[in-house]
Order: structure tokens, then C-alpha cells, then sequence
């Protein structure tokens, strides 16, 4: 179990409270930036004076007032502004990390840095927004989500064409790259899953983790399968897991909630969660032959019960279940059948291919 660290953040989260800004180290601080209409209340920006003048970022915080506000007044309470800024270094590219990102440039020429399997997802115009809004809606009639939950159109056009119309990022950010940012040593460690081009940072002088959303110290990150999509995200998730497992920090700097330790222990949590998971999807599978993504999600169990989430949240749920089949058929434990929606079936009990035959792609 991960020890707590952060308790004065524990305290706050505990409380339904934005926690205050903290120093974390000597010139390394922590401001909590607030995220609208969201469980998850607000994100940590992480920021970081650098010797010789200037400040740089890790993550910015989503685009609202109320967020820029919040990163002014933390910044300010060391002396710094948004004019201070010299780098935004974004560990991906969710709109809680990355959507004021531009607007910190803007104010300061600070530059911004990315993976480029993230930066990738940002490239397009209207005629690649027609065709994501495509996607998304045929990767959810594939998973077999009803009529009445699927987004409706503006819905779909806001979606698509946010995550387009977002900052094209200066600098793209390689694995076990070193950052340039003096007085600092942090480490690039590209830690795919939550999105493709999701980094973790590392100092091995500090020993300190940032691990965005990749290792949370309560809950387990978001890994979907979605329509900008790659082959298994969740086995992308579990390889990184075990990648950043090596790595000994005293402390770890996650995107939410609060600071912890004991990283070994936590990503073993979180591996247990996974397997326990796959066991139940598959056991599900077997007991209802034929059924759809959407069909065994409502059989599974969430932090909340099925009927109290959103239709959001609900579709969110879906592309979770959906990850973890993508992950069993990689594996060979179960197969889809041909067609929309697509049904799942364990291997031996499939009827849509010879046994021992390659399992198709997921169709979309």
C-alpha cells in the first residue's frame, strides 16, 4: 500500500477541498489547479525554478478563468508569474494537463514539450475532425453502446474538434531524453496507457517520480480502448508499469490527489486490480457467450453503482471493459465475432473462426 506523504493534500482531498500551494523541495512546488465539473477536483502543476532565472512547468492546468487565475495566484505566492515561465512541460495531452499550456506560451514564450505519439493525436483540420467525430461513434456502436447513450452530435463535434483546435507543442519530448532545464536532472520515461504519448519524469538527484496520471496514489488511471486508438493501450499500461518499477523514489509527484512513496507497492496494487479484472471480464464472457462490451460492463462492478453514472461516465466504463478485451483476445483467451456490435466469446466456444487461427483486429 503506498504511504502518504502528502498529508496536508490527504487532508484536503479528504475534505472535498483544494489544498494549498506547498513547497515540495527547495525551488519545487506544488499548485493545485482546479478541473470543472469533475470527481477528480483538480490537477497538480508542479513548478520548478530554475537556476539562472525563470521558472518551468510541469503540466498547466485546464482552460478556464478560474484555472489561470489559480495558477497566477500559486505562482505569485514565490515571487514568480506567468511571464516567468520558460518551459511547460506536459506529460500528455488530456485538456486537465495540457489546456492552458498555450496560454502560459502566450504570456511568457515559454515553450511547450510533448511525446510525439500525443502530439500526433493534435494534428488535423476540419476534414480530420469529420473523421475522428466518425470514429468515435463507430467505435461505440462496435462496443454496443444503446442509441439513447451515444453523444449527440454537438456533443461529438465539441470533443473532436477541442482536442484538434488544441496547441501544437514546440519541443517533443523522447524517451530517457534529459530536459533542459537548468539546475534540474529530469529524466524523460515514456510510460504509454493512459494516453500513447504519456511521459513520467524522474530525477535521480531528488529521487523524485512525476507521474502524471500514470501511478495514482487511491485509484487506478483510465486506460480505454478509444477511436484514436492503439492496438492494446491496456497492454501498453502493463509494460510500463513494469518499466517504471525499477526505479526507487523517496517520493512520488502524482497528477492528482496527493504525494505518496512506496512506488513497488503501489504499482503491485495496481497490477492486482488488472489481473483480478481480466479474471472477471473473461469469467463474464464465458458466462454470457455472445455478449457485447457494453452488455458485460453493466455486469461489472465501479465505484458507483450503474444506474448512478452519467451517460459519460457510462461510456467511459464501456471503453475500460473494452481495453481489457482487446487485451484477452491479444492474449488468446477469448475472440469477437464478425460485425456491429462486436461479441465476445472465450476461444474454444468461438464460432467465428477456426481454432488456432489469428484472432482479426479489433474492426474499426
Amino acid at each position: 500500500m503506498a504511504t502518504i506523504t502528502g498529508t496536508v493534500q490527504k487532508s484536503s482531498w479528504d475534505r472535498g477541498v483544494l489544498p494549498p500551494v506547498e513547497q515540495v523541495r527547495p525551488g519545487l512546488w506544488s499548485v493545485p489547479i482546479p478541473i470543472p465539473i469533475n470527481p477528480l477536483r483538480y490537477v497538480l502543476v508542479y513548478a520548478f525554478e530554475l537556476s539562472g532565472g525563470g521558472v518551468a512547468l510541469v503540466d498547466a492546468g485546464w482552460d478556464t478563468e478560474e484555472a489561470w487565475a489559480a495558477l497566477t495566484d500559486g505562482l505569485a505566492l514565490f515571487g514568480a508569474r506567468p511571464g516567468d515561465v520558460r518551459a511547460v512541460v506536459v506529460t500528455h495531452v488530456h485538456p486537465d494537463h495540457y489546456g492552458l499550456a498555450d496560454r502560459v506560451r502566450r504570456s511568457s514564450g515559454a515553450w511547450i514539450g510533448l511525446h510525439p505519439a500525443d502530439a500526433a493525436l493534435l494534428k488535423g483540420g476540419p476534414a480530420d475532425a469529420e473523421r475522428l467525430i466518425r470514429a468515435m461513434r463507430g467505435l461505440l456502436e462496435l462496443s454496443g453502446v444503446p442509441a439513447q447513450t451515444l453523444p449527440d452530435p454537438s456533443e461529438a463535434s465539441t470533443q473532436a474538434r477541442t482536442l484538434l483546435s488544441m496547441a501544437q507543442p514546440d519541443v517533443l519530448l523522447h524517451d530517457e531524453q534529459m530536459l533542459d532545464l537548468p539546475g534540474w536532472d529530469l529524466r524523460v520515461i515514456w510510460t504509454p496507457g493512459h494516453s500513447p504519448g504519456h511521459v513520467c519524469l524522474y530525477s535521480d538527484a531528488q529521487r523524485l517520480l512525476l507521474s502524471g496520471d500514470h501511478v495514482l496514489p487511491r485509484i487506478t488511471p483510465n486506460i480505454s480502448f478509444h477511436s484514436q486508438r492503439v492496438p492494446s493501450p491496456l497492454g501498453d499500461y502493463l509494460e510500463s508499469l513494469t518499466r517504471i518499477r525499477a526505479l526507487t523514489p523517496d517520493e512520488i509527484l502524482p497528477g492528482h490527489e496527493y504525494r505518496f512513496s512506496d512506488l513497488r507497492s503501489r504499482v503491485t496494487e495496481i497490477e492486482h486490480h488488472h489481473a483480478v479484472r481480466l479474471a472477471e471480464i473473461e469469467h463474464a464472457v464465458g458466462r454470457q457467450p455472445g455478449s457485447t462490451a457494453w452488455e458485460l460492463s453493466t455486469t461489472l462492478e465501479w465505484s458507483r453503482q450503474w444506474g448512478e453514472l452519467s451517460a459519460f461516465m457510462r461510456r467511459a466504463a464501456g471503453a475500460e471493459t473494452l481495453a481489457h478485451l482487446a487485451l484477452l483476445e491479444r492474449r488468446g483467451r477469448i475472440r469477437h465475432g464478425p460485425g456491429v456490435p462486436a461479441r465476445f466469446y472465450l476461444e474454444e466456444d468461438s464460432p467465428c473462426s477456426p481454432a488456432g487461427s489469428p484472432s482479426a483486429a479489433m474492426p474499426l
